[in-house]
Formats: structure tokens, C-alpha cells, sequence
């Protein structure tokens, strides 16, 4: 189940919402977990018990650490919770890849195990980890309560596509937040937007991606078209889903972070990922690259500490060598811009459009089904793929999709939001503002309903 379709918006949600909020609050947790769990099996119910297997086994490690005196066992019982969560991301995610890699290399035939992708399995790990990490480090109190834990762990707004939660984020808010009409307002209003952005921008450049791949008639524009499409369909697509969480949890009393702050404005590689997948930037910053040294260390030890991370970073989004070297790609670019530091200098505009080429660049390599396949999406974008210039084909998808990009390139920045904010100080918004969000509902429902195209990338993950 995705929150962008109709079963979700007009049964799972309006249920959920009303048992939550009519029971006592010594129960809401207990409705979370169970609701949860529920919004997991939808799609899954074979792995119900992986996931009630990985709470079991990350409480009882915290519960440990807690009652154990000795620095010793809490060490044991801290290793115990990584084995165990690397060993089932090994086992589900990277098993395959790593087997058809030893098989290209050796030339032998290993057969693949094929185990289906538990959705969500690379989020809810890294919050798992963030809990016993955090416990041993002296950061977070010990979780006794199995039904608080199991239901942050599992918490439904979150758990398929983030933002990555870490446990100290919610720890206060799991047994004390607050329920008020002022939150459920604003958490209404964040997840219609976020929903308006998946449904009527990202859906609509996966068409037009779809499209592309499909046609006769490609040229050297259309690959560009293609390649612009693919970077303002992520952005709003994960973006999007997000806003959606977020509001979700800000409904429920809980206030998740920020995950996005219009990374397509920055003017550097380094700006970009302090704008860009932020939970999951601000993770690899706290446990692994600051306990590997981070940058107080040598300068060739630290480059190694950048490339583990980025190779690490690269990893969790896929299992095959395209996404690996997509997270090399940006270590290299982030060790360039640190070592010449006039990458920083440069006028407004040239950093814009060496970020943007980078970063538009970058995810041709991150969508390709095959390294091969990215040379020949590479070659053509520059015009060594044999193709016209333009076509017949990339004029009639140039001008059907000409508004699109507009409102696309326009909407990842921060304009609308800022001319929003002053319009909300103005008497009119509040007459208007619930009109629009009743319109924007009823829009995006009529779009599902008419069953148009609506992948999630971050399924993938």
C-alpha cells in the first residue's frame, strides 16, 4: 500500500485516524503498532515475520545493553544488533548482486537466490541501528516498553520511504506528545502538497520518461528532456512522499525531520548533499563517518573515509554497480571541491550550472538499468550516439510537456513556498486555503482513480 492511492485515502487512513484518536492515550501506541503492521502486510504478509523478528531482536539488544554493567556486554550485545541488521540486508538486498558479481569474475555459475526485497528493509534498519547505537553511546534512555519500540520501528507514515527517523528524533513524543487541531491542520496541508507533487508533477515525468524510452524518434534534445525529467521526477517524487510522512506523523503528534530544503538551488556539490536526502546524510555523518575520523585524521586516511562513506551511500540505494559508482561520483566531486577551493569562488551561475550538470549527470548513471546502457545514454546526450539533433517526436512531447518542466523547475525552488507564506498572513488565505486543499484532493483523487501511471522510485530501496 502507498499513500498515493485510493485504498490508503479513503479506508486505511480514515480508520486508522478515528481508532486513534478515540482511544485512550495509554492505547495510541498500541494502535500505531498494529495499524502499522497491518499497512505492512498489505503488500507483504510473508514478511510480517522479518519485520516483528527485527523488532524483537533490537529491543531485546537495547533491553541488554540497559541491564548490563560492564562496557564489555554492551559492546557484545551492540555488535550482536549489526550483525544482525547487516546480515539481513546482505541476505535480502545484496546477496544476488554480490553472487552474479563472483560469477562474472570467475566465470562459474552459483546460482541466485532470488528472495524477494522486503519494502522499506534499507529505512527501518538504519533506524534500528540508530536505537542500539545510540544506547550504547550513552545518547538515548533504554526503551522497556515492546509496544512503544515496536511501534516506532514500524510507525506507517515512515516506514516504507522515510525520512530515516533516528529513535532519539521521537524518543520524548512515543509515550509523551500532543494531540491538537492546530496539528492536525498542518499536518493535513504537508501531506496534500506532498501529495500534489507525487501525483500531478513526479507521475507525470515518469509518463513522459516511460514515453521516452518507448519512442522511434529520439534525439540529442530528447535525451536531455529524458535526463531533466529523471532529476524533477526523483526530487518530487521522493520530496513528495516526504511531505507526506512528515504530515502524517505532525497529525499523530509526532515531528519527523525535514528531509528536503530545495537541493536543485545549490551552488556545489557539498551544498547540494546538506539539502538533498538529509536524514540519510545526517546517518552516515554520525555513525560511520565521524567514528571512522572523519576529517581529523590524515589526508589519505581521510580520503578513505570519504570513499568508504560514498561507496556505503551508494550501496544502500541499489545492489549493482551503477549506484556504486554514482556514490563514487560524488566522492570524487566532493574531494574535488576540497582541494580546490575556487570551485567555491566562482560566480552564482557557473556554480549553479556545475552542480545542476553534475547532479543531472549523475542521475542518468543512478536510473540506468546497466552500466552499458548509461555509455549509450552519456554518448547521446553529447551527440556521439549517432541521433538528429531534434525530431519530430521531441517537438510534439517538447510542447505537450513544455509546462510541466515549468512548473517543475519553478517548484523546486523556494518561490512558491515564500510567495505561500505571505499569502498566508493575508485574511483571504483562510477562506482559501481549505478550498484549495479540498480541490488539490479531489484533483489527485480523480488522477487515481483514472489509474494513470504512478511508480515509486524508493520502493527500489
Amino acid at each position: 500500500m502507498i499513500f498515493s492511492s485510493i485504498p490508503f485515502l479513503y479506508y486505511f487512513l480514515p480508520a486508522v485516524l478515528l481508532i486513534y484518536f478515540l482511544v485512550p492515550r495509554v492505547l495510541k501506541n498500541t494502535v500505531l503498532l498494529l495499524s502499522s503492521l497491518v499497512f505492512y502486510a498489505w503488500g507483504e504478509p510473508r514478511l510480517v515475520a522479518l519485520m516483528l523478528f527485527t523488532i524483537a531482536v533490537f529491543y531485546g539488544c537495547g533491553l541488554a545493553m540497559g541491564q548490563s554493567r560492564s562496557r564489555k556486554w554492551k559492546k557484545v550485545w551492540l555488535i550482536v544488533s549489526i550483525v544482525v541488521s547487516v546480515g539481513l540486508l546482505a541476505l535480502y538486498k545484496y546477496a544476488d548482486f554480490f553472487v552474479s558479481s563472483f560469477n562474472a569474475v570467475t566465470g562459474l555459475s552459483v546460482p541466485l537466490l532470488r528472495l524477494a526485497l522486503p519494502v522499506g528493509i534499507s529505512f527501518y534498519t538504519f533506524q534500528c541501528l540508530s536505537y542500539t547505537i545510540d544506547v550504547y553511546w550513552g545518547n538515548v534512555p533504554v526503551q522497556t516498553n515492546p509496544i512503544s519500540f515496536g511501534a516506532y520501528v514500524v510507525l506507517f507514515p515512515q516506514l516504507i520511504a522515510g525520512p530515516i527517523v533516528r529513535y532519539s528524533d521521537v524518543a520524548q513524543e512515543l509515550n509523551h506528545r500532543t494531540h491538537s487541531w492546530d496539528n492536525v491542520a498542518q499536518g493535513l496541508r504537508r501531506f496534500l502538497l506532498g501529495m500534489g507533487k507525487k501525483v500531478l508533477i513526479a507521475d507525470n515525468f515518469a509518463l513522459l520518461m516511460k514515453l521516452f524510452r518507448e519512442s522511434n524518434g529520439q534525439s540529442v534534445l530528447f535525451y536531455w528532456m529524458y535526463a531533466i525529467a529523471f532529476a524533477l521526477n526523483i526530487y518530487f517524487d521522493f520530496s513528495g512522499y516526504s511531505d507526506m510522512a512528515i504530515g502524517l506523523g505532525r497529525i499523530m503528534g509526532f515531528h519527523f525531520p525535514e528531509n528536503f530544503n530545495f537541493p536543485y538551488i545549490s551552488r556545489s556539490i557539498q551544498e547540494f548533499w546538506r539539502r538533498w536526502h538529509m536524514t540519510l546524510g545526517g546517518w552516515f555523518r554520525d555513525y560511520i563517518y565521524i567514528p571512522l575520523g572523519g576529517n581529523r585524521v590524515s589526508k589519505s586516511r581521510w580520503v578513505f573515509n570519504t570513499l568508504v562513506v560514498w561507496m556505503l551511500t551508494g550501496l544502500w540505494h541499489g545492489a549493482a554497480w551503477n549506484f556504486v559508482l554514482w556514490g563514487l561520483l560524488y566522492a570524487a566531486l566532493l574531494l574535488l571541491e576540497k582541494w580546490v577551493p575556487a570551485i567555491h569562488k566562482m560566480p552564482r551561475v557557473l556554480g549553479h550550472i556545475y552542480t545542476m550538470l553534475a547532479v543531472i549527470l549523475g542521475f542518468v548513471l543512478f536510473n540506468a538499468t546497466s552500466l552499458q546502457q548509461c555509455a549509450q545514454d552519456i554518448k547521446c546526450l553529447f551527440g556521439f550516439g549517432g541521433l538528429p539533433a531534434i525530431t519530430a517526436d521531441t517537438i510534439y512531447y517538447l510542447r505537450s510537456y513544455g509546462v510541466l518542466f515549468l512548473v517543475g523547475i519553478v517548484g523546486a525552488t523556494p518561490l512558491v513556498r515564500n510567495c505561500a507564506n505571505r499569502i498566508a498572513h493575508t485574511k483571504a488565505a483562510a477562506l482559501f486555503e481549505p478550498i484549495l486543499c479540498i480541490g488539490l484532493l479531489l484533483l489527485c483523487t480523480a488522477y487515481l482513480v483514472d489509474g494513470s501511471f504512478s511508480p515509486f522510485l524508493y520502493f527500489r530501496f
